[in-house]
């Protein structure tokens, strides 16, 4: 298949490419510094998700696309004077440009990452970490909230990917993925959901749900629990 990840240098974005390179998929990814990323079955575009034109332009001609938007930044820093490096509705407006491409050249299969707390799983939240996203995300949370929204409203064959606490330690064993939330901890591995991000995109895979991921600290398999 041909993927185009989007948001590809994060940390989530950069599992998404590994994961699905691994599997012998061809990947364009895009960021700021995609460049970086390019090798074997590996493109790298250099360019902002907030231009139209330049995601037109890579969407085309993909089977699927996988986008792994958000802000890198001290979230102290962006919550008090804002986000010196990328727009606050990176997102939201990332994630628009990318649904109307896709809808202009037929590519069907989109998966977003956003973030557990977002829409249903809010009031499944831990009182510490409402408290967290109430005073120090706020904005970045509203903007979740809309590119949800911007997906959910797309009418392609979507798939929204919503990780708890993402950590960089490599846990064992697959995420343990809930279409209604549950959790089986409240930390989970990029590398955990780049291999959920890659799953998603394969032919046969669920399509508009909303599937929560958290590491099992059993180390059991990945289903999808109902």
């Amino acid at each position: 298949m041909q993927v185009l990840v989007v948001g590809a240098t994060g940390g989530s974005g950069r599992a998404a490419v590994a994961a699905l390179t691994a599997r012998g998929h061809t990947v364009t990814a895009l960021s700021r510094h995609a460049s970086a990323l390019t090798g074997p079955l590996v493109r790298g575009v250099d360019g902002d998700v907030t231009d139209a034109a330049t995601v037109d332009a890579v969407v085309a001609g993909q089977d699927a696309v996988v986008v792994t938007l958000g802000i890198s930044e001290n979230p102290v820093r962006v919550r008090l004077r804002g986000p010196s490096t990328t727009p606050a509705d990176v997102r939201s407006r990332g994630t628009r440009h990318v649904v109307d491409a896709m809808a202009r050249h037929g590519v069907r299969r989109l998966v977003v990452q956003t973030s557990y707390g977002v829409g249903a799983t809010r009031p499944l939240l831990p009182f510490t970490m409402r408290a967290m996203f109430a005073l120090l995300l706020a904005p970045q949370i509203a903007d979740t909230e809309r590119q949800a929204r911007i997906v959910h409203r797309s009418g392609l064959d979507w798939v929204e990917v919503q990780p708890v606490n993402l950590v960089d330690a490599d846990l064992p064993g697959a995420a343990f993925a809930s279409v209604t939330g549950a959790q089986r901890s409240m930390k989970v591995s990029r590398t955990q959901v780049g291999r959920f991000l890659a799953d998603a995109v394969e032919p046969g895979a669920q399509v508009a749900a909303t599937v929560a991921l958290s590491h099992d600290p059993a180390s059991a398999p990945a289903s999808v629990a109902r």
